[in-house]
């Protein structure tokens, strides 16, 4: 039997042919989008377009991929239905049938997530600030095993992490600490961990050996390219603290046009980080039960150990999930 045509991106399904539940039309704009750019690179494209062009290229290669296997997917899934007709091909279609039926929804949900709207910072590096908030020299000691916690992670992920400022209190905790951290991704994973962050341990201070609740601030922000915000700066200044001071200026500034931009992100980003009060905490961190529990998903992992050693990446991914399901949901309401 002659297998069919693939089915093409931009037409609904046929009568009798199996409709899906991802935009046909949508596919094959990003399909002939990729066409473009790749033709356009290959014919050379001007210097001052390459960067962009090229990091379009490599976001749209793999959702391309994913397009052409879906595609052909369909096609099986058509010419399996199409042999049950057939009796010397029907056990062998009855064979196929399931495990295209199984995998098919599976691949239409990658590609949902793949059409979501992007934010346009998740590719960007990132500037990391870290405060104690309420309780004192414990809050700041808390801070300092948060700093530590985000950098072993940068490390883990063959992140850089470049610490920008530092200052410390007399027994080693953290007064305030920027930080900068670049790489594949680090925006887009470490954005929804703003907040307030809350520790319950017997601090070293603690003669009784009392249990004692304290918190620190994160605030994650999009590093901002000079072009997109002009500032001004001091001649005062020596050379790399001007240089850090304005990139953490043009970062709050970018975050500010994001906010402005979106009044539900503004919003719910302030009621996240709030003023450093115990009560406003997006995790927990109980030392005594080696818990960790993020009050957003309600995710409780009892391996504390290893996450403050920067292992945060199925704290990380339930959150990313979390994030896309809500988006899905929204389209689909």
């Amino acid at each position: 039997m002659k297998p069919p045509a693939a089915r093409p991106l931009d037409r609904a399904p046929d009568k009798g042919e199996t409709p899906t539940m991802v935009p046909l039309d949508k596919l094959a704009q990003i399909t002939r989008r990729f066409e473009f750019l790749e033709a356009k690179l290959s014919a050379g494209a001007p210097p001052a377009e390459i960067a962009a062009l090229s990091r379009e290229y490599s976001e749209l290669k793999p959702v391309v991929a994913e397009i052409a296997a879906y595609r052909q997917a369909l096609a099986d899934l058509d010419e399996a239905e199409a042999m049950l007709a057939d009796p010397e091909m029907r056990a062998l279609a009855e064979d196929e049938l399931p495990r295209l039926k199984e995998r098919i929804p599976e691949m239409e949900g990658r590609l949902r997530i793949a059409l979501l709207p992007k934010d346009a910072a998740d590719a960007r590096p990132a500037i990391l600030e870290i405060r104690p908030g309420t309780g004192g020299e414990e809050a700041a000691l808390f801070a300092g095993a948060l700093l530590r916690m985000y950098q072993k992670h940068a490390e883990s992920q063959g992140w850089r992490f470049e610490l920008m400022e530092l200052s410390e209190t007399e027994l080693g905790g953290v007064k305030e600490a920027m930080a900068r951290i670049e790489g594949e991704g680090v925006f887009a994973r470490l954005k929804f961990e703003s907040g307030v962050h809350r520790v319950q341990r017997v601090p070293e201070t603690e003669a009784g050996g009392r249990i004692h609740t304290s918190a620190a601030t994160v605030a994650v922000l999009p590093e901002a390219e000079e072009v997109e915000i002009d500032v001004t700066s001091s001649e005062k200044s020596q050379h790399q603290n001007r240089a850090n001071a304005m990139a953490v200026l043009r970062a709050r500034l970018y975050d500010l046009e994001r906010s402005k931009a979106d009044d539900a992100r503004a919003a719910d980003r302030k009621a996240q980080v709030g003023s450093g009060d115990r009560s406003e905490r997006i995790r927990t961190y109980n030392f005594p039960q080696g818990r960790m529990t993020d009050h957003r998903i309600n995710l409780t992992l009892y391996r504390l150990d290893q996450i403050m050693a920067g292992d945060l990446t199925e704290v990380i991914d339930a959150l990313v999930a979390d994030d896309q399901a809500s988006r899905l949901a929204e389209l689909d309401a």
